[in-house]
């Protein structure tokens, strides 16, 4: 899609008022819930909790690749923010899916009261730590954002080329994150199986303005 039919797919889009009203509704309501994160990690933080037996962290030595999982996920939020430019749809149900993620973890993290794990090396990235309030946060386990994230990034892509390489991010950050004990294995494994139902969940709410059902 050239430049002129970008244009052309918002505009568009954005003639129906019930897409307007998805538009904005999701903007605000997931920018809300980020300003809302550092108080919630802050405060999950203090609380005490129990470490889990995990037999796969057992068998992998600690390593720091902050470096390589960031590249991943801030490559992938540069591909789906490109792609999304061309498909205001996908904008639209990334925004409401990831606020419904946003929620679920903030349910599941606060029943599910858990330490790190043993040799947790601490994962840092100056742009996420805005959504912690500056901190390091080690308690938002179960289940794992950053595996979530990528797993709905891969969900709402459309090409072919670029399913395969969203597939693969999320296989080497979940990896990643058990090379850096960040997670439990656990944490990895449900979150894709946590973010799929939401998503479906999302696409029907949406109806014609899921990416699915977009031009392309």
């Amino acid at each position: 899609m050239n430049t002129i039919g970008r244009k052309e797919s918002w505009k568009s889009f954005l003639s129906s008022s019930v897409a307007r009203f998805e538009l904005i509704g999701g903007s605000v309501l997931v920018a809300i819930l980020l300003g809302a994160m550092p108080f919630f990690f802050n405060s999950i933080e203090k609380r005490p909790g129990i470490r889990l037996n995990d037999w796969v962290l057992d068998q992998i030595p600690a390593h720091n690749v902050s470096f390589l999982i960031f590249a991943i996920i801030w490559g992938m939020g540069a591909l789906a923010l490109v792609r999304a430019a061309k498909r205001p749809g996908m904008y639209v149900t990334f925004v409401w899916a990831y606020s419904f993620i946003i929620l679920v973890r903030f349910c599941t993290i606060s029943m599910i009261k858990l330490d790190p794990p043993a040799g947790l090396i601490n994962l840092v990235d100056p742009i996420t730590g805005l959504f912690y309030g500056g901190n390091v946060i080690t308690k938002d386990l179960f289940f794992s954002g950053h595996t979530a994230t990528l797993f709905l990034i891969f969900l709402t892509l459309q090409k072919k080329t670029d399913r395969i390489i969203g597939l693969i991010a999320v296989i080497a950050v979940g990896i990643l994150l058990l090379v850096q004990h960040v997670h439990y294995t656990l944490d990895v494994i449900v979150a894709p199986i946590a973010v799929y139902p939401i998503f479906k969940l999302v696409k029907a709410m949406l109806g014609d303005h899921s990416p699915a059902n977009e031009r392309k």
